[in-house]
């Protein structure tokens, strides 16, 4: 499985591209615009191909789900301990974040999968994650009921690790769109694991 985040904020031509990965095979896209106000992410939704919505993930805004026909929702580690997420997690599917493979051990059922992370350094957010543990840590993986999903640094030269290490899937962030070329970018990943 392969993930996109979007930045956060938007950059020219990012549905097309959205649109344009969804078409090349992209699993699940997580619309994570922190800064973006509600008419500027009703905008951004609308111009992301109908066929895909059930495809996308929200971060925020999550009122918008009943109304683009989304139903996958994405819960920060605070949410999780603030309970936030509960009046969302019966109808829908539920994603969080974690840091450290102890945290994931103890994620109950009701998440479909949580984004460990740092994987590898980062790309978009430089100096972050040079020291990190969580490829190493994966060996002591203990919960089968949720998927692990890599976050960090992956691209299209390490993103075979992610796989080899059993991780069920990997996010792409700063690869995508740190590139000239995203798009590209995305297939070269996607490649890697067909092959």
């Amino acid at each position: 499985m392969i993930l996109v985040i979007t930045p956060e904020l938007i950059v020219p031509n990012e549905t097309k591209l959205i649109n344009e990965m969804f078409q090349e095979g992209l699993d699940l896209l997580h619309l994570r615009k922190p800064l973006t106000s509600r008419n500027e992410m009703i905008k951004f939704i609308t111009q992301i191909d109908e066929a895909f919505h059930s495809q996308l993930v929200l971060h925020t805004h999550y009122d918008f789900g009943k109304e683009f026909n989304i139903s996958r929702f994405h819960f920060r580690e605070m949410d999780r301990r603030e309970e936030t997420y509960k009046s969302f997690a019966k109808e829908n599917t539920i994603s969080t974040s974690v840091h450290n493979i102890r945290t994931y051990n103890t994620l109950e059922k009701e998440w479909e999968y949580a984004f460990i992370s740092p994987f590898f350094p980062s790309i978009s957010k430089k100096g972050y994650g040079l020291d990190s543990t969580i490829k190493a840590e994966i060996t002591h993986r203990n919960n089968p009921d949720v998927k692990l999903i890599a976050l960090g640094g992956i691209d299209q030269d390490n993103i075979h690790e992610v796989f080899e290490s059993e991780a069920d899937g990997a996010a792409l962030l700063g690869a995508i769109w740190e590139s000239e070329e995203p798009l590209n970018v995305f297939k070269k990943c996607r490649n890697v694991l067909m092959s």
